[in-house]
């Protein structure tokens, strides 16, 4: 299935997208994709219903992050190795983990905005992860059954704030509108090989970024693990899982960011694609 949700950012009503492409309603039925809904118990039924039923959505609605009430924006950094060769950092022995506040979620075709201050404002395609049962201690083995589904992340990143203003990277990757989540949240069952999945990103019509989830570093069973040692993960909960090279930092002869007026284009096999316009804050 793929689940969505749409509708003025804020006031975003639940759907899924049927074999032919037609977005139906959803909010009679559940009163969002969040929580219970995204258990397995949620999901069957959800699969269950013939979406032919279902009130069709006219026109081309905004689409929303496709998760709502997201407790935890977890983030893997450094988890392909050519992007950490281009990095010029080393293979990390542990998954490395930073937080992404919540209020940096936007719909995947939202406006990027560039924060004041902005010099380095970066892009970063990446497998996003949607938790749907609590998962605490749990095995490599058993990682995958406590997933809901995956989408398209985009990890924007502002170098500058990440790594010169000290302190985490938190501060880079945290501004307003700098997690585009979705189009949709395609359920686990559809996506039988999360490490098999092609990925793009073009940045006005040229191609950045290109890659593969079978790069991974870390797996994202070992990924859903290792965090579950750390914390207990609650349904909606999103992990973000890294990027493959091609980010603007290591652009050569000389780093290239984004600016007013860009377009970005990101695509995740199977999971749709994303557009934003950037714009300066005013």
């Amino acid at each position: 299935m793929k689940l969505v949700r749409y509708g003025p950012a804020g006031a975003e009503k639940p759907g899924l997208i049927d074999a032919d492409g037609t977005l139906r309603d959803l909010s009679a039925l559940v009163p969002d994709i969040a929580g219970a809904a995204l258990s397995d118990e949620g999901l069957d039924r959800l699969r269950a219903l013939d979406p032919a039923s279902l009130p069709a959505v006219p026109g081309t609605p905004r689409l929303g992050p496709p998760v709502a009430g997201i407790g935890k924006f977890l983030c893997i950094g450094l988890n392909y190795s050519d992007h950490a060769a281009e990095a010029g950092m080393a293979i990390p022995e542990h998954p490395i983990l930073f937080l992404k506040a919540t209020s940096a979620i936007a719909g995947p075709t939202d406006d990027l905005v560039l924060p004041r201050g902005s010099t380095a404002t970066d892009w970063e395609v990446e497998l996003g992860v949607v938790i749907g049962s609590a998962a605490k201690y749990v095995s490599e083995a058993e990682a995958l059954s406590h997933v809901a589904g995956y989408c398209a992340c985009n990890d924007v990143s502002e170098r500058h704030f990440q790594t010169g203003l000290s302190g985490q990277w938190t501060k880079g990757k945290s501004c307003d509108t700098f997690g585009p989540i979705g189009p949709w949240l395609v359920t686990r069952d559809e996506i039988p090989d999360p490490q098999a999945l092609d990925m793009t990103l073009e940045v006005n019509g040229q191609r950045r970024q290109t890659g593969t989830t079978s790069t991974m570093i870390f797996t994202v069973a070992q990924i859903v693990s290792h965090l579950s040692q750390l914390m207990t993960l609650q349904p909606g909960d999103v992990i973000s899982t890294g990027t493959p090279p091609g980010v603007g930092m290591g652009m050569k002869p000389a780093p290239v960011y984004l600016k007013d007026g860009d377009v970005v284009d990101l695509w995740i096999e199977g999971l749709g694609r994303q557009r934003q316009r950037v714009r300066a804050e005013a």
